[in-house]
């Protein structure tokens, strides 16, 4: 891709920010637009790119503006009638998605790329740290920012590998070639796309048709997905307890979990989880899976696994103490939630647990409305904010309260995000989960704030 400068429109999200990442390591200019300002898009500021935060042409820097020079990526969260995206489109600049783009740059790379409703982001974590600390070594993209190393994107200029989050919405995750390609969930979601639980599973399966020959899928056991491989495809299934890749004498206790890991013609005994989650085993055991396919040795797995830090957002410890333990989840689909709550539960079986939730999007509160209540009800204590929209307009009658009125739990509160804080000022609380893909995690420091004051005396 032989471009000077690229310009992003949604360059603070996630999976945005990766890619700026990238060209500004190839020493190609970037520059780009976002909604508001986040921590995330005040680190690319810092690290080179100019940003600016209103939908405005006359603000793109004049260099970008030079067509035959300037790629234009953007995210199909931006919508359509945004007044810059329109301005590019009209006057013939060449304007990729940010899938689109992903899948160019790991095209001529051996791509390990991780699907999946829920779990791709700890799963393909965890490979490219098992790849990172081996000699194999990789280059990912990764959709958290990994705790080991402050980033979502790291580059190597000896390997081939490199390890994708690929991302189901609107099917995005089409634009890649897999090498390994890995399926931790298919529960539907994004029915605002998709429309039907049978479409979105479809879109499942024709990624599978992706698969290079000669390839990998790595697929989570009793998965409602029929692949479509090449027969040249080896195809694994794998689980917390069966599967051809599977995990055995599992020990839990003290704040540690370990285990061995089985496949077919190996076993790699007394793995212990550097994050040290319950549901943190089955990705384990997908991520050592890929890891074993590429090359890396069993004593650099137990070692790595060991060290790994998790991502942020994902069973993230905010706080951890006698008095109090605070964690914070990027969960935002109803088995998500449910899965992390469980996993708090068997944490801390004896405490309150009390969570805050904040809804993401109309169309996914509207199409999951019981299913989010039936899984909040796992709740002690439910503190539940208004949705975010993120990219969508509101829904006629479409608000945190269809799930609220459905929730069992003895105790539950609907709040504007706006009063979280004096809330919890005064609430009995033992331990205490904010949950959400939206834009809770801006009151992190001032919740742990509070809590450190209230429970520690700091």
């Amino acid at each position: 891709m032989n471009y000077k400068s690229v310009y992003f429109i949604g360059i603070g999200g996630i999976g945005m920010s990766n890619l700026a990442r990238y060209f500004m390591s190839q020493g190609i200019s970037v520059a780009g637009y976002d909604r508001v300002e986040t921590p995330l898009s005040k680190a690319l500021t810092a690290e080179g790119a100019q940003i600016h935060y209103e939908d405005r042409v006359q603000l793109v820097p004049a260099e970008f503006l030079a067509k035959e020079r300037t790629l234009i990526v953007y995210t199909p969260a931006v919508p359509a009638s945004h007044s810059e995206l329109q301005y590019f489109w009209q006057n013939d600049f060449t304007v990729m998605k940010r899938a689109q783009v992903l899948g160019e740059i790991t095209k001529t790379s051996d791509a390990v790329c991780v699907a999946g409703t829920h779990g791709k982001t700890t799963v393909s974590s965890m490979i490219a740290h098992l790849l990172r600390q081996s000699e194999v070594d990789c280059n990912a993209f990764l959709g958290g920012i990994l705790k080991n190393y402050g980033t979502n994107l790291l580059l190597s200029d000896k390997s081939r590998i490199t390890v994708v989050e690929a991302d189901e919405y609107d099917r995005s995750f089409h634009w890649l070639q897999p090498w390994i390609a890995i399926i931790t969930s298919a529960d539907p979601d994004h029915l605002d796309i998709y429309g039907t639980p049978e479409a979105y599973r479809e879109s499942f399966e024709h990624f599978t048709s992706l698969i290079r020959k000669n390839g990998y899928l790595i697929l989570k056991k009793n998965i409602s997905v029929t692949p479509r491989v090449d027969e040249s495809v080896k195809v694994f299934t794998y689980s917390e307890s069966e599967g051809d890749f599977h995990a055995e004498n599992i020990r839990i206790g003290g704040g540690e979990i370990i285990f061995d890991f089985v496949s077919s013609d190996n076993r790699i005994t007394d793995i212990q989880l550097g994050a040290p989650v319950k549901v943190n085993i089955e990705n384990a055991v997908a991520a050592i899976a890929a890891a074993a396919l590429s090359g890396v040795k069993p004593d650099e797995i137990r070692v790595a696994m060991k060290t790994f830090g998790g991502a942020k957002r994902r069973f993230d410890f905010q706080l951890k103490t006698p008095e109090i333990v605070f964690i914070d989840d990027y969960a935002h689909h109803p088995q998500e939630l449910a899965a992390s709550i469980r996993s708090i539960r068997q944490l801390y079986p004896d405490r309150k647990v009390t969570g805050v939730f904040q809804p993401h999007l109309y169309s996914r509160t509207r199409d999951f409305a019981d299913d989010f209540a039936q899984s909040l009800s796992l709740l002690d204590d439910v503190i539940l904010l208004d949705i975010y929209p993120a990219r969508e307009e509101p829904i006629p009658g479409i608000t945190s309260r269809i799930i609220f009125d459905k929730i069992r739990s003895k105790e539950k509160t609907l709040l504007k995000k706006a009063e979280l804080l004096n809330f919890l000022k005064d609430k009995d609380m033992e331990v205490l989960v904010t949950l959400g893909a939206g834009d809770i995690e801006q009151l992190l420091p001032e919740i742990k704030q509070l809590l450190e004051k209230r429970f520690i005396g700091k």
